[in-house]
């Protein structure tokens, strides 16, 4: 936990997005929500979407601007600048701002698949660079972000990055070379989770359950089987055993899942998407070094 005096650092300092997605959003929410930082002190630049700006201004009371439309002095002044844009977008972005900026400032990306030692190279190897991966859960506080640092990242600036992200969940420090690991567990993870409930309210609904009652019934069986693993300290295999009566009903049910071959495909699944986030990295990189 921060201490009282980092708490007084992080409520005086500017923050920028630069990018206002729904991941900015979230974290916006997360600092403001838990009055770490004052709306009046946040700035979130859009390249194009006016109407997305005042949205974010009417609702947290945030500065907002287009970008190009003298953000400048927002970027200069700001303590943490927050890359929020879309991946595709990132090269042309970073390096259009990178003469803006100073090495006192702390840069907090958000970019899938987008290397500490590109943001260098674009940014200048001064700067103190955090590269996190946050997932969609974030947007209501469960987030589960993993976080690397640059080698200039102070002990403060630690603290500081770790105290903004527990601020929409958990976070987990992790080596770089585990952010692609990252996207495959946590960052794609909400998505497995969504297409077992996708199968289980098929299943409900052939069982004779309307569209309603099956959605409560699974909505509610899914948040108490995870509330079991994270209340009991048992893993889930021991819930799972618990569960599980010899020759009964869930033992029937286990069977034929296993026998089609979903644990399997869930492991499969999940080493995939850390192999695609490594595929979209590599391009991104190779743009760069273009």
């Amino acid at each position: 936990m921060m201490t009282e005096n980092m708490e007084r650092g992080i409520t005086t300092m500017r923050i920028c997005f630069y990018g206002a997605g729904s991941m900015a959003e979230a974290i916006a929410r997360g600092l403001i929500h838990n009055k770490l930082v004052e709306p009046g002190q946040i700035s979130m630049l859009n390249r194009s979407n006016e109407q997305r700006l005042t949205e974010l201004h009417d609702r947290y009371g945030v500065q907002t601007v287009l970008q190009g439309t003298n953000n400048d002095t927002y970027l200069k002044e700001a303590d943490i600048i927050f890359l929020a844009m879309k991946p595709k977008d990132a090269a042309e972005a970073i390096a259009a701002i990178a003469p803006l900026l100073h090495s006192k400032q702390l840069i907090v990306s958000v970019i899938a698949g987008l290397s500490i030692a590109s943001m260098e190279r674009l940014l200048g190897e001064e700067q103190p660079i955090v590269r996190t991966m946050p997932n969609t859960s974030s947007t209501i506080g469960l987030g589960a972000t993993g976080i690397s640092y640059s080698s200039k990242v102070t002990s403060s600036q630690r603290l500081i990055s770790e105290a903004m992200f527990q601020s929409i969940g958990i976070n987990a420090v992790v080596e770089e070379s585990l952010q692609d690991s990252v996207v495959g567990v946590s960052g794609s993870g909400p998505a497995y989770v969504y297409l077992v409930m996708e199968a289980m309210l098929t299943a409900a609904e052939k069982l004779g359950f309307d569209p309603d009652t099956a959605k409560e019934l699974v909505v509610q069986t899914v948040l108490g089987a995870a509330q079991m693993v994270k209340q009991t300290g048992e893993s889930p295999e021991q819930l799972r055993r618990k569960v599980t009566s010899p020759n009964g009903t869930t033992q029937a049910a286990i069977e034929t899942m296993t026998e089609a071959g979903l644990p399997e495909a869930i492991v499969k699944g999940m080493l995939r998407s850390s192999e695609r986030a490594a595929e979209i990295g590599t391009v991104i990189e190779r743009s760069i070094a273009e």
